[in-house]
């Protein structure tokens, strides 16, 4: 993504902010007509489940992640010489092209510096390491670093994991981009920690580290569960349809932080139907730092938050149109339902006022597992990741003390 001059828009926004008065009827047209459309869209799915539901049991998950389960394999990633691999590059390299196996790396704490890519020919592969003593994979490239030509690798080239792959899970793994943190305005500082490409991807206790665009939740449909993910600009980006479930956000700068930076657009095909949902969460950053909850890369960006905790670093307009001339008509859809907390809006009303103050009705179609057609790929049903999925007061333990190594480790 191209550096933002945030400072100056922060300023110009706070100002202004009096003056965009909370919408509380009419949205303009193009507005209303989302809303009616995601409405819709989940009566439709919804009844799409109880048949299925009736039909067979529950047991809904696809063909192929079925038949791979079926024949998982274990390996063992230890750096010191005692398993399989003694990285997770010779792991990798070892998966056959084609695979039709889960593939279950089980990394030994360690920091791993490798920067690692997963190519779609690999897919059905799990991460999986101690959520209480996790494994760290971790790089420092940016968008600027050289490549092997001389040219900037550019934002995606920056990335320290990158998964192209569909099926890809991870359990209490920290993906990190130490590279030192972009100035404001600064050129080229994009440092994704990781790329998600695949669909049907699920991190479970993860840790996404890093600065300016630290996710880049590209494309695909993903589920985050009790996850950390830290950054600064822009720090959960793309078009992804993804679902975040009780996860930690945090800013890690006190200047100006943005959240996510969605990119639903109807110019890039397949983007119109994604969007990033959260729901229990909570966020916050440094203190007397300003908090967007998103700007619009895309034409039609998509944001909602719901049941979440909003700390008093959130800016009282909350959101940012960036480049889009007329958002109260463009397609982008910006919700909240029921956060809370002193960043939240549920008392001020100081919103721009073509975000939307969500109904029951129209929160539905966003927080539960059937906006990412969840019961397709989730744990539910599967053995092996039901193993995975871990109690809130690990969640709790294990994000208390990872925030603070990587509040630490972030001073560089």
């Amino acid at each position: 993504m191209a550096t933002k001059p945030l400072l100056v828009l922060a300023t110009v926004l706070l100002a202004s902010s009096s003056l965009l008065p909370r919408a509380a009827g009419g949205m303009g047209a193009s507005f209303s007509n989302w809303v009616a459309a995601n409405q819709q869209s989940y009566a439709v799915n919804a009844a799409l489940y109880a048949k299925k539901s009736a039909g067979d049991g529950g047991k809904t998950l696809d063909a192929d992640l079925s038949a791979a389960e079926e024949k998982k394999v274990t390996y063992v990633v230890d750096p010191s010489g005692k398993g399989d691999y003694p990285n997770i590059t010779a792991a990798l390299e070892a998966i056959p092209e084609g695979n039709t196996k889960r593939v279950i790396l089980d990394l030994k704490t360690a920091v791993y510096r490798e920067k690692l890519f997963l190519n779609l020919s690999k897919p059905f592969v799990t991460f999986r390491s101690d959520p209480m003593n996790p494994a760290t994979i971790v790089w420092n490239d940016t968008a600027a670093t050289p490549g092997k030509d001389g040219k900037p690798v550019g934002t995606v080239g920056s990335t320290t994991v990158a998964v192209e792959s569909d099926y890809f899970v991870a359990h209490g793994v920290v993906f990190r981009n130490d590279a030192p943190l972009a100035k404001p305005g600064a050129k080229g500082g994009q440092a994704v920690a990781l790329r998600l490409f695949g669909t049907k991807a699920a991190l479970y206790n993860c840790t996404i580290d890093g600065g300016q665009d630290t996710l880049y939740d590209h494309k695909g449909l993903h589920y985050f569960k009790g996850c950390l993910i830290r950054g600064s600009v822009d720090f959960i980006f793309g078009f992804g349809r993804s679902f975040y479930e009780d996860c930690r956000i945090e800013s890690v700068v006190k200047e100006v932080a943005v959240l996510t930076a969605q990119q639903r657009t109807k110019s890039i095909e397949g983007a119109i139907d994604t969007g990033f949902s959260f729901k229990n969460c909570s966020i916050g950053g440094v203190k007397g730092g300003q908090i967007y909850l998103g700007r619009a890369w895309g034409d039609s960006s998509r944001v909602v938050y719901a049941y979440t905790e909003m700390g008093e670093e959130v800016v009282p307009i909350g959101w940012d149109g960036w480049n889009v001339a007329k958002p109260e008509t463009s397609g982008i859809y910006y919700g909240e339902f029921k956060c809370f907390g002193p960043g939240s809006d549920a008392k001020r009303k100081k919103r721009v006022g073509w975000a939307l103050d969500m109904t029951e009705d129209q929160v539905k179609p966003f927080i539960g597992m059937h906006y990412i057609f969840g019961d397709s790929f989730s744990s539910t049903g599967v053995p092996l990741h039901r193993r995975l999925s871990s109690t809130s007061a690990t969640y709790s333990t294990v994000h208390s003390t990872s925030s603070e190594l990587c509040r630490s480790s972030l001073h560089r």
